[in-house]
């Protein structure tokens, strides 16, 4: 193991005394460089949005985000880390297997099962770049397309309402509220703590693009750019919906779309 470069680990439980002792564990082990915590499945997704990590310890039964639902995320990523769930049940470990878990270890997690664990993390990151800030073309959160997978979101429905995960097809447009975007989508609006600035950066080669200073579009779901007085414009949904076209950003749009 000495070979080995050491491990970066994002554990995640919503029990804070189990998500304590896990930590502890894995600290202790000199193989593990790095330990994060997070509380919640939701929070888990934004750590992971901040940077890679080369293994994931993942509680099963969490109130917002389980932890079967937030692999079938991970397991969409370009980059995804190896997953380890740690659950006091044993019902979920047929699924768990299902979603290309390393293992699964019971509760109260001993020393010597999470040796192992770290053991086989350790060769399954032996040919993985080494993990860090995410570059400027990626997003965990929003995970690349690739053939016959669907990139999606995550959205926080708000404290205790758990969080909602939307394909990236569904999204028509994104408007700056402040210190949050609000998403509107088929499904219905939902607000998400960004700034549309970084949503830019992250959904560009997703076909969004920057039409006004308040507004991003899914150029896949317009439908019509609509030329409006003194040089504007608007885009249009097939549901009638409109967005404002900034003067300075129609020709830019128009170049776009003839790409």
């Amino acid at each position: 193991m000495s070979s080995r470069r050491a491990l970066s680990v994002l554990a995640v439980d919503d029990e804070r005394p189990a998500l304590a002792d896990l930590a502890r564990l894995l600290r202790g082990l000199a193989q593990v460089e790095q330990v994060t915590c997070a509380h919640s499945g939701s929070e888990a997704l934004r750590r992971l949005a901040e940077r890679q990590y080369d293994a994931l310890f993942l509680d099963v039964r969490m109130p917002d985000l389980n932890g079967l639902e937030l692999a079938g995320v991970l397991d969409r990523f370009a980059n995804p880390p190896a997953v380890v769930f740690v659950s006091a049940y044993g019902d979920g470990a047929v699924a768990a297997f299902e979603v290309h878990a390393l293992d699964y270890l019971m509760k109260p997690v001993s020393r010597k099962r999470i040796e192992e664990a770290i053991l086989r993390v350790a060769e399954a990151n032996d040919d993985r770049p080494a993990p860090g800030p995410k570059p400027a073309s990626a997003d965990a959160v929003e995970p690349r397309e690739n053939a016959g997978q669907t990139a999606v979101v995550a959205v926080e429905r708000g404290l205790g309402q758990g969080t909602r995960i939307i394909p990236l097809a569904s999204i028509l447009y994104v408007q700056a509220r402040g210190d949050y975007v609000r998403l509107v989508t088929d499904e219905g609006r939902f607000l998400q703590r960004d700034t549309l600035a970084e949503v830019e950066r992250r959904w560009t080669r997703q076909g969004f693009h920057r039409v006004h200073r308040a507004y991003l579009v899914n150029l896949r779901r317009a439908v019509e750019v609509l030329p409006e007085h003194g040089g504007t414009a608007s885009i249009v949904f097939a549901d009638g919906s409109a967005v404002p076209v900034a003067r300075r950003q129609v020709a830019d749009l128009r170049r776009r779309l003839r790409m």
